[in-house]
């Protein structure tokens, strides 16, 4: 494992070393979740880069990922942990064969209920990586998706980093995963298992970090290329679509526009490249055509206005 750093300056550009372009912002929260080991909830609409970031942390930390995506029904048996309930039959058969039948009921329960008949889901496995040394990032993803139940469940480990098997007891962590939580707002997360974490806001990214991710993951694209990526779905984000384009979805029209030698934007280029940034077919005729070539005029006329100023900046400097 690496150390964690030693104030959020240093957090900023750990994740910037992993490829990860986080503002002062996502940089305090998660060097405070780490330092005052606290979860951390992370909010903002789909594609705005929640998961990534515990993937980033996870990776910069050296520390190994546990995920638990969830989805509508999730129960403990799937998040947490579930007994073997085949391989229990099987060893109750073993031991009557075994015994012609004279069991000790006693001790073959205490057999049945042990760690060798559990199926260990990704909670427990995140508790028990941490007691052995090796305290994970625990990524519980979406958890907008799952039930409300599943939520109350998740209280005891929010609060103290540990659950309860009825057969068992408690099993804690000690020292703490660090558990990052995420959340589309599709629903609203219940009060509860806010108030046991610091929050996180998650924003589309403002135009110079857009620009900056860009540079960092598709170098090979032209300069003027980028600005203009970035200008054209920072517009269109303003825009009245079902679906804004994510942070993916700006990298992904990027490296296509560059994998077709383009070297700044065109209406062409825009609607015959559109599927790759928007995702559903009312979006793409709302933009494609005279709406692509309007916003395209805004976005060159801008740059030109921008080039004109800085040239005369130059000059009366």
């Amino acid at each position: 494992m690496v150390d964690q750093p030693a104030d959020v300056a240093g957090m900023k550009e750990m994740l910037l070393a992993n490829d990860y372009v986080a503002d002062q912002a996502i940089a305090t929260a998660v060097f405070l979740a780490l330092t005052l080991e606290r979860p951390l909830l992370l909010e903002g609409e789909a594609g705005v880069g929640k998961t990534e970031i515990a993937n980033t942390v996870a990776a910069a930390l050296d520390r190994p990922l546990v995920r638990l995506q969830c989805y509508e029904g999730l129960d403990v048996a799937n998040a947490a942990y579930e007994w073997n309930y085949s391989r229990q039959l099987l060893h109750i058969r073993a031991v009557e064969a075994a015994r012609s039948g004279h069991v000790d009921l006693a001790s073959l329960e205490s057999d049945l209920y042990s760690e060798a008949f559990l199926l260990k889901r990704p909670l427990l496995r995140a508790l028990e990586l941490s007691n052995e040394g090796t305290p994970p990032v625990l990524l519980v993803d979406e958890l907008d998706r799952a039930d409300a139940p599943f939520e109350a469940f998740l209280l005891e480990i929010l609060a103290d980093y540990r659950f309860t098997i009825p057969e068992l007891g408690p099993i804690a962590a000690e020292p703490p995963p660090l558990i990052i939580l995420t959340s589309n707002r599709t629903r609203e997360i219940h009060d509860a298992v806010r108030r046991r974490c610091f929050y996180h806001w998650v924003d589309y990214p403002s135009l110079e970090r857009e620009l900056a991710i860009l540079r960092l993951k598709v170098p090979e694209a032209p300069e003027t290329l980028r600005r203009e990526v970035v200008r054209f779905i920072q517009s269109i984000r303003q825009m009245d679509l079902y679906k804004n384009p994510g942070i993916a979805e700006t990298i992904n029209w990027a490296q296509a526009l560059t994998s077709l030698s383009y070297v700044a934007l065109d209406a062409t280029a825009v609607d015959s490249t559109l599927g790759t940034l928007l995702k559903y077919q009312d979006d793409i005729q709302k933009i494609e055509g005279s709406e692509a070539a309007r916003l395209l005029g805004e976005i060159k006329s801008e740059a030109r206005a921008a080039q004109s100023a800085a040239e005369s900046d130059g000059e009366n400097g």
